[in-house]
């Protein structure tokens, strides 16, 4: 079958990314001409609280995975003492399935470094340190010449733009990561761009009050400062007129989001669209549909590590409220992988706990012991080497391990165990066809 090539539909950032043909680098000179930077302008002639509370207001929820409101986390910031202050860019992007970042980089890198000049005069930090995954080998050079025409046009470095706003000046420097999926969990990065092991740190105190080299830092995910920009542009209820409200009472999915899909579908891509689409209609009218005209099986929501969508949710609303209504972990990072009818889940399930065992830092012994089990468990499963008391042991052991288990510091462990819990639970018969019915019954012979 030949390779379809990725379709991305751009609505809110400034490239023209539609047609995969046209699709070029924009550098700072095309970026200008279609109004890039003028919003950065426009920001410097705002006090830095008006365009924290313009996106407190936005209800702008991050789009690195974890959905925490963004204004909410630049507000923890405490005041300034005439210290370092830090933006630390995550553009790590390690999840399994996820590639929207990378598009972002690849095609408008100007976009995200307005938003990161914009986010820096608004709170008051003056260096970014924008920290890129280390297979990222072209993006990184789109991002160094980027950074490198910005400083040539004061946007950053002194005398920069900013330096008109109360002599602020703010300086942005690439990071290259360590090449570790551990590197993107926040404050894992934070120890990585200081030289050391990527190894999460206890929390609190949390960043925005003791991050990078001790001192306040905001972290903050590409896709999300790139929509720092457009908000400012236009307002906050320009951006609360996309996405959707909370259907079960939360707060709510406002604004655009890029859904990278992958797996089983005609037309695989990165597509913008408002937050609560129903996955099935990303799939049938971005998608082109199932491949093959196959029948929808299952899919991960947004990441490997959120759990997967069992057949009967192929209509799930993908906003932030799907962890709650699907018995998911949550959105993620909104990167769909769909799987058809002839998908082996068994395979799925160990494929990602191989990933989950490989990637985990080791500080954490129930993670460190626990993901490479729940591997060796899973390979026997699909072997057809297992009972069923090992199946009833992998299920203990996944819900065993995790920061909502009060047992590791970051959240690896809960990746891998929601992975597993809902592929499993979801697709309990596969599962049961590979394993032995146990000599001993649960119980017996116990002391």
């Amino acid at each position: 079958m030949p390779v379809t090539e990725p379709v991305l539909c751009k609505r809110i950032p400034t490239a023209p990314w539609g047609d995969p043909k046209d699709r070029h680098i924009v550098g700072y000179d095309e970026f200008v001409k279609t109004e890039g930077y003028e919003t950065l302008r426009a920001a410097l002639d705002m006090t830095p609280e008006a365009i924290v509370d313009m996106v407190k207001d936005s209800q702008l929820r991050g789009r690195g995975g974890a959905g925490f409101p963004c204004g909410l986390k630049w507000s923890f910031l405490p005041e300034p003492d005439g210290g370092r202050r830090y933006l630390a860019v995550n553009c790590d992007e390690a999840e399994p399935g996820t590639f929207k970042d990378r598009l972002l980089i690849d095609f408008d890198p100007h976009l995200v470094l307005e938003g990161i000049a914009i986010t820096c005069y608004a709170c008051r930090l003056d260096t970014a340190f924008f920290f890129i995954r280390g297979e990222y080998r072209h993006q990184i050079k789109v991002v160094e010449t980027a950074i490198r025409e910005a400083y040539a046009h004061g946007i950053f470095g002194k005398p920069g733009m900013l330096k008109g706003a109360s002599d602020f000046v703010a300086e942005c420097y690439l990071h290259r990561s360590a090449g570790a999926y551990i590197c993107g969990e926040e404050t894992g990065l934070l120890e990585c761009i200081e030289g050391k092991r990527a190894w999460p740190r206890v929390k609190p105190p949390f960043p925005a009050v003791k991050g990078l080299f001790g001192r306040p830092t905001i972290v903050n995910n590409v896709e999300t400062l790139a929509a720092v920009g457009p908000i400012v542009r236009h307002g906050a209820d320009w951006w609360k007129s996309m996405g959707c409200e909370s259907s079960i009472g939360g707060p709510p999915s406002f604004g655009p989001k890029l859904m990278g899909v992958s797996g089983h579908v005609n037309r695989p891509g990165c597509y913008e669209v408002d937050l609560g689409i129903p996955l099935r209609k990303l799939v049938e009218d971005y998608c082109g549909g199932m491949r093959g005209g196959k029948k929808f099986k299952g899919a991960i929501a947004g990441g490997v590590s959120m759990g997967a969508l069992g057949p009967d949710q192929f209509d799930a609303e993908m906003d932030f409220d799907i962890g709650r209504k699907y018995q998911v972990m949550g959105l993620g990072t909104a990167c769909p992988t769909i799987f058809d009818q002839d998908t082996d889940m068994v395979a799925v399930a160990r494929n990602i706990a191989r990933f989950f065992a490989n990637e985990s830092c080791g500080q954490c012994t129930p993670c460190r012991e626990g993901t490479s089990w729940v591997y060796k468990l899973l390979v026997r499963i699909e072997q057809g080497n297992a009972t069923s008391k090992d199946l009833d042991l992998l299920l203990e052991l996944a819900g065993s391990m995790g920061i909502m288990s009060g047992t590791t510091i970051c959240g690896l462990a809960d990746g891998n165990n929601w992975a597993i819990r809902t592929i499993v639970n979801k697709f309990r018969d596969e599962f049961e066809a590979r394993v032995r019915p146990s000599l001993v019954p649960l119980g017996v012979g116990a002391t």
